[in-house]
């Protein structure tokens, strides 16, 4: 396929040309990433345009999967120009893979932001979802962001995924709590990071904010709120951010 394309856009042209140089192949390459994407696209359209065909190749994983490269493809559909794909490795599908958690149902959430709070809200947004998360995530920002998911999801169970299909591949099982105290102390790891975050056990699904508002108020009048909701998430394995915030929203009078 790539030696029948006019061009080859690609992230970078060194990392494309090692590939190609590997199959004797001499086809045309031009850069198309997320700083140069808007500048690239009207060139590479043009190409199409005119008849030739090109090839979108990452330097890693599947296009498209967190890349620019589905602006293209948008693009190419909205000028009536055929795309076709040709699947290859994915980070996304690998750490399912080995995660040991269910894989009938899952959401792919990119990476998460880097400032806590913008995480924090990120992660009790997506906390409802009954699926298993997928989660791109920055080695340095690894044991904060799972501390964050802690906080958010409760204990639920998840893995983290280092250094797929290399020489130091290495999975880590365990509830977000036991994961983040183990980066925390360990310090962040080396190389490329997915973790993957279990779905709200059929427990935690079941439990509604009207029964969650009758625990709550039962154990608001024995304690402060502090102590309720301590023993309400300790209770019910719900997240303490939801607790919290139906407590604040009793004590309030909601």
């Amino acid at each position: 396929m790539l030696g029948s394309a006019a061009l080859i856009a690609c992230e970078d042209t060194r990392v494309t040309g090692k590939l190609l140089a590997m199959h004797g192949l001499k086809t045309p390459m031009v850069s198309y990433h997320e700083h140069n994407a808007g500048q690239a696209r009207p060139r590479i359209l043009e190409k199409l345009k005119s008849g030739f065909s090109v090839a979108l190749v990452s330097d890693a994983g599947t296009p498209l999967i967190s890349d620019p490269g589905y602006k293209l493809v948008e693009a190419c559909i909205e000028e009536g120009i055929h795309v076709t794909a040709l699947p290859g490795p994915s980070s996304v599908l690998c750490a399912l893979a080995l995660a040991g958690l269910p894989t009938d149902r899952f959401m792919f959430a990119g990476f998460p932001p880097s400032k806590s709070s913008a995480r924090r809200q990120s992660f009790h947004d997506l906390a409802v979802i009954p699926a298993s998360l997928v989660f791109l995530e920055s080695t340095k920002r690894l044991a904060a962001s799972l501390a964050d998911m802690a906080a958010e999801f409760g204990p639920r169970p998840a893995a983290v995924m280092r250094e797929m299909t290399k020489v130091y591949e290495e999975t880590r099982r365990g509830g977000l709590d036991e994961l983040a105290a183990h980066y925390a102390d360990a310090g962040p790891p080396k190389g490329e990071v997915v973790v993957v975050v279990g779905p709200p056990d059929a427990e935690e699904a079941e439990i509604d904010d009207d029964a969650l508002d009758a625990l709550l108020r039962d154990a608001l009048d024995a304690g402060t709120l502090r102590d309720a909701v301590r023993s309400v998430t300790a209770e019910t394995g719900l997240s303490r951010s939801r607790v919290y915030d139906r407590a604040v929203a009793l004590k309030d009078g909601g």
